[in-house]
């Protein structure tokens, strides 16, 4: 992984992609997203609530002396350095891709690509003689760093949330529908009581028209009946004048 510093850095963006995409789906992350004023971070995994940049350029030169140090002082000295790279490389991350207003959330990834450099800087983080631990500086400026096997994880927990997040929107889809199906049933159960409304007063009136139309047969069949009494009595009349 000690590498000259450019392709060092291209194999870093590399494992970097290679563990974006075996864990989260495509729409979930973008590689070498670019800022509205131009920056250029590595990579964010995005959420529906912004997005979280991940640089994966970490400093390796000053770390290479280090491990091939000589002496004690060779050491102290490069461990110096290293922790200086490291730290400018933290401000550098927390200044350039921290960005709210861009729409990222307030912290950032530093992947480091390497499990012996992450342990080295972070796992045994020392105190380097006077210098501050790097974990703990790190995490003051809202950058967490991370090994392939820790990314790892926080991937797997990033699906698990990703997942949630997706059974929450459908549960409020189908909430929202069924909620849209009550609105739709009120307003049938509405249009069925006003029918039967309607029905009801149509019957009501067809009863009553009905007992009306009694009445009205009774009257044409009692005035028939007197009709044909007055016709046999004045046949019985008239047969009488003929005797």
């Amino acid at each position: 992984m000690l590498r000259a510093p450019k392709l060092r850095g291209g194999l870093g963006e590399l494992f970097l992609g290679d563990l974006l995409a075996q864990i989260l789906p495509p729409t979930n992350y973008k590689l070498q997203y670019t800022f509205r004023n131009g920056t250029r971070v590595d990579a964010v995994i995005q959420f529906n609530q912004g997005l979280v940049p991940i640089d994966s350029k970490f400093p390796l030169e000053n770390f290479k002396r280090l491990i091939e140090s000589q002496t004690d002082e060779e050491r102290k000295a490069n461990k110096k350095r290293f922790v200086s790279d490291v730290k400018k490389h933290i401000d550098a991350i927390a200044g350039q891709y921290i960005q709210p207003d861009e729409g990222t959330f307030n912290f950032a990834l530093m992947y480091i690509p390497a499990e012996n450099v992450y342990y080295e800087t972070i796992i045994k983080d020392e105190s380097f003689g006077e210098e501050k631990g790097i974990a703990g500086y790190a995490f003051l400026k809202r950058v967490i760093p991370v090994s392939p096997n820790s990314f790892y994880a926080y991937l797997q927990t990033i699906l698990l949330g990703l997942k949630g997040m997706e059974i929450s929107g459908q549960a409020q889809e189908i909430l929202s529908h069924l909620e849209r199906l009550k609105g739709d049933f009120d307003r049938f159960l509405r249009d069925f009581e006003v029918v039967g409304s309607h029905l009801n007063n149509a019957r009501t009136k067809y009863d009553e028209a009905g007992k009306r139309l009694e009445k009205f047969q009774d009257k044409l069949l009692s005035l028939g009946e007197i009709k044909s009494l007055e016709a046999d009595a004045a046949m019985d009349k008239q047969q009488k004048a003929l005797s």
